[in-house]
């Protein structure tokens, strides 16, 4: 196993992946409910989203204009794949897996 233990670095990423989580419980989630939930700035989450979009693994729609503009967050369907890969990479890791030897002496 290499040193990532299969996590995607991506999605690891702790608000990244509460994105990700919300996002694969949901069909698709407005800006504002995601900022909420998450509880972060408007900045931080666009960040957020952009490296998300940037991967694939959301898609984000727009409608309106100005002040009365929505935003809302869909999960693809490559997104949903990493998604429950990244979570069993890391199911594995909590449940002890099989790192093989020891590469160094301590």
């Amino acid at each position: 196993m290499n040193a990532s233990f299969g996590l995607n670095p991506t999605i690891h990423a702790p608000k990244r992946l509460a994105f990700m989580a919300l996002l694969a419980h949901a069909q698709d989630a407005d800006f504002a409910f995601v900022r909420d939930t998450l509880r972060v700035s408007d900045s931080d989450l666009s960040k957020q989203a952009t490296a998300l979009f940037e991967a694939g693994y959301i898609y984000i729609t727009k409608s309106g204009r100005g002040r009365g503009s929505t935003t809302r967050f869909h999960i693809t369907k490559e997104g949903r794949a990493a998604y429950l890969a990244h979570r069993q990479a890391l199911e594995a890791l909590l449940a002890g897996a099989d790192f093989g030897e020891p590469t160094g002496t301590a």
